[in-house]
């Protein structure tokens, strides 16, 4: 089911909303965290009460959310004139899978105005490929030439991405064995006559990057996220394409198995849209 498909099939019954989300949309033995996300981001919407756009999400994943029926409990925590924090929550039965909190806050009047201006991406760049033996031929280049198309290969990449057309800019893809710690990739969504777009479907752009350790690896390993954090810089998004997005993440941190990842998502036109940290471990 495309993105905009599953948006618009959720259901609400009280402060219960309901969904079924196929396969196609799983990372492993869970669900994709940006659906996730963008998932707990639409049932807040409809508990939103004051005109304001959603400003931060936080979330935090606590246990695999499995493909099939999902549902989740909204609610209001607090509203006061300019702001409203909105807490969603995945569950399954008394357990909690994901526990999100976002903060809606209206324009105010300011002197202050700062915001990044996107990275160059230098030309020439080289792309490290994976070292899977029995999967990628020895004689196989090492690296290929930006921009380099990650293609969907059923039980090898995730199947979500499927869903994405994925660029790779700079940097090195999972299991090349590259010590590279800067990516930029580029991506469309794929979803032919979908939805304009709006605060889920940056979500789903902005959690697409795998984690950047992977790298550092030769041979297959699980990961998984812990926290992550997604600030918003534009007040809409619906006046934007769902192609030719740019996502720059840097690993800043791995010790012990967790790793620290931050990420700035440009809009088509080379706008800020949104910045993200996120927390995670991998097993390798």
């Amino acid at each position: 089911m495309r993105f905009s498909e599953l948006m618009r099939s959720v259901a609400r019954s009280g402060d219960t909303w309901s969904v079924e989300v196929g396969e196609d949309w799983a990372q492993g033995r869970s669900l994709f965290g940006g659906l996730q996300g963008a998932l707990a981001a639409r049932v807040m919407r409809d508990l939103l009460s004051i005109e304001a756009p959603l400003r931060s999400l936080q979330v935090a994943f606590l246990a695999p959310v499995p493909p099939g029926p999902v549902t989740l409990h909204a609610r209001v925590l607090r509203t006061g004139k300019n702001v409203q924090q909105i807490e969603a929550r995945i569950v399954a039965g008394d357990d909690t899978l994901c526990l999100a909190i976002g903060v809606y806050g209206a324009a105010r009047a300011s002197r202050i105005g700062v915001l990044p201006t996107q990275p160059p991406v230098p030309a020439g760049a080289l792309i490290a490929m994976p070292r899977l033996p029995g999967v990628v031929p020895e004689n196989a280049p090492s690296m290929l030439p930006a921009p380099l198309r990650l293609p969907y290969v059923p039980g090898l990449t995730p199947n979500f991405t499927q869903h994405f057309a994925a660029r790779w800019l700079h940097g090195s893809l999972p299991l090349s064995g590259s010590s590279e710690t800067h990516q930029v990739l580029e991506l469309d969504l794929l979803d032919p006559g979908g939805d304009p777009l709006d605060e889920t479907h940056v979500l789903a752009f902005a959690d697409f990057i795998p984690p950047i350790a992977l790298n550092f690896l030769t041979t297959p390993a699980n990961g998984s996220s812990l926290s992550w954090m997604v600030e918003f810089l534009r007040d809409r998004y619906d006046d934007l394409a769902p192609d030719g997005w740019r996502v720059h993440a840097d690993l800043l941190a791995a010790r012990d198995g967790y790793l620290n990842q931050s990420v700035s998502l440009w809009a088509p036109d080379g706008t800020p849209a949104a910045i993200g940290r996120q927390a995670m471990t991998v097993f390798g």
